[in-house]
């Protein structure tokens, strides 16, 4: 016996793309799916296109205002709008996200300012703003971490004893396709499953976690990976905001009836640089990048609207124009935002004084001092 027989089919044929949910094909044409059915009407489809436009016009923005050092990082979202722009308008009052620190759709979704969002990666603030208010979590750098905090949130919904009540809420998690491998997901999925808590985890496949190809985190697809933990998956068109919205909005309303954990992947493809200090040309093909370009989900909605006349040339220029003045006041906050001040790092570290932060902060403050005393001689 082979270890390959052991093992099954070779790792191509086990990785093989299933069919993903999909409401809306690349050309524009509406297409019906029977498990998830959508109705949306004209100007609710041009709120859509709304959302995805600002929000690349936006990500767009803070990609140049790091090449020209105003940021120190930013994570673009480029080619991943539907995923999140779809299952963040699913979202209701009562929901809480986890965001990766790539959700700057989702943020949009949820009204957290993006002038917050580059207050972030231009370290003034850790976040700026209430996630309590906007129903949205602070952005989280360490991978996969963010899941197991949406898992406890879960928990806690469940033992206040609202589900399946009209004030009934839910998680969602966001994390990519790396994040699968990471520790932190998987206790996720034994906690979310044995104590049936009510949370969506949203896998955005983006198919390169940093500069590995999704076939070096997994030998089958990812949603599929649900079942073994005993929870439903399914894999969705990440570039179809119509089939992202639907199955998100089906997959929440099971949560908050206490139906408990679901695993959605959102099949789509980052087209950037993992952040602003990668280079995808490194280890990725220039064709695959310009085939995924003929997906574009920005541009199937605008065929979708113009394909049934839902929408005129004055609409859209009107959308580009809205983009680019909401973009050029960002900028303009951006580099507005007042430097903080040096000493700053150590306020709000820990709730009650710490001896040991109390000193380093002495002995950095001595530091900063002698520059005036030697500029002072």
């Amino acid at each position: 016996m082979t270890i390959d027989s052991v093992r099954g089919a070779p790792a191509t044929a086990a990785t093989a793309e299933p069919e993903p949910v999909q409401l809306l094909t690349p050309e524009g044409e509406r297409v019906e799916h029977p498990d998830y059915p959508l109705e949306l009407s004209a100007d609710e489809v041009r709120a859509l296109y709304r959302d995805l436009v600002i929000t690349r016009r936006i990500d767009r923005e803070a990609v140049a205002l790091t090449r020209q050092g105003e940021l120190g990082l930013w994570a673009s979202l480029l080619g991943q709008e539907a995923a999140q722009i779809g299952s963040g308008r699913a979202l209701t009052d009562n929901d809480m996200v986890f965001p990766t620190y790539r959700e700057h759709g989702v943020a949009w979704c949820r009204d957290v300012n993006p002038l917050n969002l580059l207050g972030l990666f231009r370290g003034v603030n850790h976040g700026g703003w209430d996630p309590d208010e906007h129903g949205f979590h602070l952005y989280t750098v360490v991978i996969g971490a963010q899941t197991l905090h949406a898992t406890g949130y879960a928990m806690g919904i469940q033992r206040d004893g609202v589900l399946g009540s009209p004030s009934a809420g839910a998680t969602i998690a966001y994390f990519g396709d790396g994040a699968t491998s990471q520790g932190d997901v998987n206790e996720a999925f034994v906690f979310a499953s044995v104590f049936n808590a009510p949370i969506v985890f949203f896998c955005q496949n983006n198919q390169w976690a940093i500069s590995e190809p999704l076939e070096k985190q997994s030998r089958i697809p990812l949603y599929k990976r649900a079942q073994g933990y005993g929870f439903p998956g399914v894999r969705v068109d990440g570039n179809d905001v119509f089939a992202c919205l639907a199955v998100t909005r089906k997959a929440l309303e099971a949560a908050r009836t206490g139906q408990g954990p679901m695993l959605i992947e959102a099949f789509t493809y980052r087209m950037g640089a993992h952040t602003t200090t990668d280079d995808p040309t490194r280890y990725r093909m220039k064709a695959e990048e310009e085939s995924w370009k003929l997906k574009d989900p920005i541009e199937r909605v605008k065929a979708y609207l113009t394909r049934g006349d839902l929408a005129d040339a004055a609409f859209f220029d009107g959308v580009e124009d809205e983009a680019k003045g909401i973009a050029a006041d960002l900028r303009k906050g951006c580099l507005a935002m007042p430097d903080p001040q040096p000493l700053s790092m150590f306020e709000h570290v820990y709730a009650e004084p710490h001896p040991l932060m109390t000193e380093e902060q002495e002995q950095f403050a001595a530091y900063l001092a002698s520059f005036e005393e030697e500029v002072a001689s």
